[in-house]
Parts: C-alpha cells; sequence; structure tokens
C-alpha cells in the first residue's frame, strides 16, 4: 500500500529513508533503554510512531487514546505484522483530559518510574471543526490546553522530552484549526523553559483517518461518487513517514525545534482531484467527471458496470482553505543542513507569558458563563495572533457532498 500512496501523491521514493538509515543505531539505542507514552496514539500518526518504536523493542509503550475501537486494530496491526517484543508495551482507552488520565499517569510514576519520552498526538485536526462554537471550543482544550497540562506532567515525572505534533497551517494560519497550533506552540514555548520540547509541522498525511482521501475507500465501498476540490493543492507525506518525522523530531531535536519534511513546490504539490483520478486508476477504474453532484450520485451503477466511475470535481469556496502550503514563515530561523529530508525552525525562548495567561483567563470565563460566541473566540485568536488571517466565506465543508 505505501508503494501506491507514494504514487498516488506523486513520487517513487520514501522521504525520510536515508536519514533514517544513517541514524538508525542511534535511534535503536535510546528506544531499546526508554519508556514510552504516546498519547492519541491510536489514529494514524499516532499508531505510526507506536510502530516505529515498537519494532525497535521498547522497554515500555503505552498507548493512550479516547478509540476503543482504533486502539483493538493498532494491537492486531502490531500482533500481526512486528509480533511480540521483549519490554512491556500496553494500551489504555483513556480521554487525556480527564481526572481518570491523571490518576492514571500517577500510578505508572509509582509502578514504572514514569516515562522518559511522550509523543502527544491527540488534536482536532479538520478544518470543518471551527463551524459551531462548541466544537470549537474542544479544538481550544484539545489542541491547547491539554497540550499544556500534559507537558506539565511530562516535566513533574521528569521525562527526558516532550513531543507534540503541530501542523503546516500553524504557519500565517487562515482558519482556526491553524490558528489553535499556533498558540499550542506559544505554550509549548513557555513550557520549554521547564524542559525540552520538539514538535512538527506537517505535510497532509495521506489516507489518514477523516481525510478527504479516506473518505475515498468509504465512497467505494458504499458506492458513492468521489468528490474533491481542483484547485487545492498539497504536500502529502504516507503515514509511515509521518510516524518516521515525528519520532526523528522527538529522539533527536534540540529544545524548541519543529521538524518539517523538505519538500519541492513544483514536483510535491499535487491538487485533490488529480489523487482521486490515480486512486481510480489503481483500482481499474476510468474516472467520469460529472457536471453535478446530483449527476455523481445518480451514475454509481450505470459507469461501475462498465469499469468506470463518477467523480465530481470543484472550485474550493469553504471557510479556512489555505490557497497555498507553507512549512515556515520569513521571520523563522531555519537550518536545513542537518538531514538530506528534513527542515529545522530554530525557536529561541520567546513568549508573552500575560497574553498567554490572559487568553486562558478568557477562555475560562466563557466556559463559565455557560454560553459564548463563535465570534468573539475568533476576534480573541485575533489578539493572539496579530497577523492571523482568517479565511471566512460562511460555507463549510459539511456543505459539501
Amino acid at each position: 500500500m505505501s508503494d501506491k500512496i507514494l504514487g498516488m501523491v506523486g513520487r517513487t521514493q520514501p522521504l525520510f529513508e536515508g536519514d533514517i538509515a544513517r541514524l538508525e543505531g542511534e535511534l535503536t539505542e535510546i528506544i531499546k533503554s526508554s519508556r514510552f507514552l504516546v498519547i492519541g496514539g491510536a489514529g494514524t500518526i499516532g499508531s505510526a510512531i507506536c510502530r516505529e518504536i515498537f519494532r525497535r523493542d521498547p522497554e515500555v509503550l503505552h498507548v493512550v487514546d479516547i478509540s476503543e475501537n482504533n486502539m483493538v486494530e493498532l494491537v492486531r496491526d502490531i500482533r500481526s505484522s512486528v509480533g511480540y517484543g521483549s519490554g512491556e508495551f500496553a494500551t489504555f482507552a483513556l480521554d487525556c483530559g480527564s481526572d481518570i488520565f491523571k490518576a492514571f499517569i500517577n500510578a505508572q510514576n509509582g509502578r514504572i518510574g514514569g516515562y522518559d519520552y511522550i509523543f502527544n498526538t491527540s488534536a482536532l485536526k479538520h478544518v470543518r471543526s471551527e463551524k459551531d462554537p462548541y466544537t470549537l471550543m474542544r479544538m481550544i482544550d484539545t489542541n491547547i490546553f491539554n497540550t499544556d497540562v500534559t507537558m506539565k506532567m511530562a516535566y513533574e515525572m521528569g521525562a527526558k522530552k516532550y513531543f507534540c505534533v503541530s501542523t503546516d497551517k500553524a504557519a500565517n494560519p487562515v482558519n482556526m484549526m491553524g490558528a489553535s497550533k499556533r498558540i499550542m506552540e506559544m505554550f509549548l514555548n513557555r513550557r520549554s523553559e521547564e524542559m525540552p520540547v520538539s514538535t512538527a509541522r506537517f505535510a497532509n498525511v495521506a489516507f489518514s483517518d477523516g481525510s478527504l482521501l479516506y473518505g475515498f475507500n468509504r465512497r467505494i465501498e458504499k458506492n458513492q461518487p468521489l468528490a474533491a476540490p481542483c484547485d487545492v493543492r498539497r504536500y502529502f507525506v504516507t503515514p509511515k513517514e509521518s510516524g518516521e518525522l515525528c519520532l526523528l523530531s522527538c529522539l533527536t531535536g534540540e529544545n524548541r525545534d519543529i521538524y518539517f519534511p523538505k519538500l519541492d513546490e513544483e514536483l510535491n504539490l499535487v491538487t485533490f482531484s488529480s489523487i482521486a483520478e490515480k486512486y481510480l486508476e489503481n483500482l481499474g477504474y476510468e474516472p467520469v467527471q460529472c457536471a453535478t453532484e446530483q449527476e455523481a450520485r445518480d451514475r454509481v451503477a450505470e459507469l461501475k458496470a462498465q469499469r468506470k466511475w463518477p467523480v465530481y470535481f470543484f472550485n474550493s469556496d469553504t471557510t479556512g482553505e489555505k490557497d497555498f502550503e507553507e512549512f515556515y514563515t520569513d521571520n523563522e530561523i531555519l537550518d536545513m543542513d542537518r538531514f538530506e529530508s528534513i527542515g529545522i525552525i530554530k525557536n529561541e525562548l520567546s513568549y508573552d507569558s500575560k497574553k498567554l495567561d490572559d487568553f486562558s483567563r478568557r477562555i475560562e470565563s466563557m466556559k463559565a458563563a455557560g454560553s459564548w460566541e463563535r465570534g468573539e473566540i475568533i476576534d480573541l485568536f485575533n489578539e493572539m495572533i496579530p497577523n492571523f488571517n482568517h479565511k471566512e466565506t460562511g460555507k463549510f465543508l459539511d456543505g459539501r457532498m
């Protein structure tokens, strides 16, 4: 499947293969003698990290995720592909923002002496999650406050390193998801005075849970047409590459480093519609473009019988869609020499503690009042990120097929 994904996103070779091979001895030595906790470890990125850690035989690998079903699949996948290691591997269906999780952490501190490395991949990652004030508030809790709290826990247990996933959309954000991750980076910068932290800004992870490409599989299973924007170009990495990037950032990154993949704009930016066409061709279907959503719905049975499949491609007009992808801004200092395939943003210790405290206070005030408006949260984000250019169109992805 990995080779097919590479072909669909316009590449022939794995991105980080050379850097991983060069550092394999160092990575394996660290992992074999260390205890790991992966939060959000049953999602696409989290499970990819778990596989990278597990195949190098860690002393302890514990995985926390709120999705019990995805956790079962993670265990089955690891047992069916890698088998069994000599260390302790266990999964826990927990919410990392709950009191139960705090009790779990306290118990592990006493039982195994805590964790050496903590990966946090839990997030609300969809732009569509900003459409209503309630999901938007949960995004703030998950992406910002849960991150801050779990890093505090990591410091208190004496962990060596904390890693958290950021996003390419945190660079000059135009949507609330990207802005929430940018604010998360500010909170992490403050915590970096207490303990080392590193992050990664991602390209889109091809066929990750809930993504448009993941949805292609579901549409085929359910005999439904494929729909995709034809004017949105994005960078992609494979699930395995996402795990490798996170592993390298956590185990080799210096304090406050942000890792990102070196991808070429001319060679590696691809449209969702072109991936849809290649996806269907890999399945042996010829894509047939339809003029409307309804035409695409109506023609599935007719076209399927001819080894063809209806597609509906459209120009994007929904809130929060970024016109182009970028991993860093003009104001950030880069190290482009350390790795063959990875760039590093070298962050200084720089934060406004008063601003962060005021953000926390105002969000808590909204919750205490029991009601809040989407607009007042957007206004608060604008204060936190002066160059935040929220792209509001009044239309959201849930209004699309």
